[in-house]
């Protein structure tokens, strides 16, 4: 896997889902270095790493499936959307149509969502073979055009597909829980806290929020975006 190690996380390769990031041994030594709570909390987790899911399409269409719901109903309709549209490209999502998505247990809203994604990918609307060679933020503005796709979504997309190491997505509610009870002894933790706190850990910010995550949760589910 290709990184490009500017400090504002500007480039990297979709990697295999089962490969180490080529940035983590680096970023995990240079954490523990310069943060006591960092030094503390990333030795629990021994061979533990972020593991990216390579397909952009099949990441922003989970993505989506997980809004707002709990993990297992997410689970259960993501299932039936690939019992219908077992390779899950833009073009079978689009064959199979609002009614048989929203067979899948999807609401009307997502249905629409995962719909216009698949239209944006199939028209070519989206830039997927440039996004890694594309600046963070520039990636973002492209991804918050498509419907259903806010910017905590893209982020986790920067972080899962894209594995780009500066990722710091403050609308994240584990990331902002993970500072509080890590940091602040379980205290409320405001937005300008967390960019604080953040400001350590550049230009590693990804893997110290991927950190606080496995605090919360010691072993990430395979079916979720962690």
């Amino acid at each position: 896997m290709a990184l490009n190690k500017d400090k504002r996380g500007s480039g990297a390769e979709p990697a295999d889902e089962l490969s180490v990031p080529a940035y983590w041994a680096e970023a995990k030594a240079a954490l523990m270095e310069r943060d006591r709570i960092m030094a503390k909390l990333i030795p629990q987790f021994g061979d533990l790493h972020l593991r990216g899911h390579p397909d952009p399409f099949t990441t922003l269409a989970r993505s989506i499936v997980g809004q707002q719901v709990t993990p297992k109903a997410a689970d259960a309709a993501w299932a039936k959307l690939l019992a219908i549209c077992p390779r899950l490209s833009p073009s079978q999502v689009i064959k199979a149509g609002a009614v048989e998505l929203a067979g899948c247990g999807l609401s009307k809203r997502k249905t629409e969502y995962i719909l216009d994604l698949a239209d944006h990918f199939k028209a070519r609307r989206v830039h997927a073979d440039l996004w890694s060679q594309m600046g963070d933020e520039a990636v973002i503005a492209e991804l918050v055009q498509i419907r259903g796709i806010s910017r905590w979504t893209a982020e986790m997309f920067l972080i899962f597909n894209l594995l780009r190491p500066n990722v710091l997505p403050l609308d994240d509610p584990g990331l902002i829980q993970g500072i509080s009870q890590n940091y602040f002894s379980g205290e409320p933790v405001s937005r300008s806290d967390a960019r604080e706190v953040a400001a350590n850990w550049e230009p590693w910010r990804t893997v110290a929020t991927w950190y606080l995550w496995r605090s919360l949760d010691p072993v990430p589910n395979p079916g979720t975006v962690e």
